[in-house]
Order: C-alpha cells, then sequence, then structure tokens
C-alpha cells in the first residue's frame, strides 16, 4: 500500500482517477495549483487506487495524504 501525499502547498485543480482505478508508476493522478502554476502528482509505484482524500477546489497543506494505493 502506498500513500500519495501534496508535494507542495495548494488547490486541487483536478483529480484524474477514481477509486478502483488501476496506475502504474509515473501515471498522473492529480494537479495542484500553487503559485499559479500547474503542478502534476505522479503515481509512486504501480497499484489500484483505494481511497481518494481531495476534490476539485480542496485546499491542501505540504504532505497531505491526497490518494490511497494498494
Amino acid at each position: 500500500m502506498a500513500d500519495v501525499v501534496a508535494p507542495l502547498a495548494g488547490k486541487i485543480l483536478a483529480v484524474l482517477v477514481e477509486p478502483g482505478s488501476k496506475v502504474d508508476e509515473d501515471d498522473e493522478l492529480a494537479v495542484i495549483e500553487a503559485l499559479k502554476m500547474e503542478n502534476h502528482v505522479y503515481a509512486p509505484s504501480a497499484g489500484t487506487v483505494k481511497e481518494i482524500k481531495v476534490k476539485v477546489g480542496d485546499s491542501v497543506e505540504d504532505g497531505a495524504l491526497m490518494l490511497v494505493l494498494e
């Protein structure tokens, strides 16, 4: 199981997966806006999306849990 955490503080612009989605290592999972720039969040390993802890419009802090992969 792998936790996917926010690499920086910002606002969630997009969540590109849903629970049950199968992902490969380095697949794009979400987009965070910080300092008017889009920052992409990638899967740290292959797996299946178990839980999504954020939604579009949420503000997240650096290190906040965004998704859980298994």
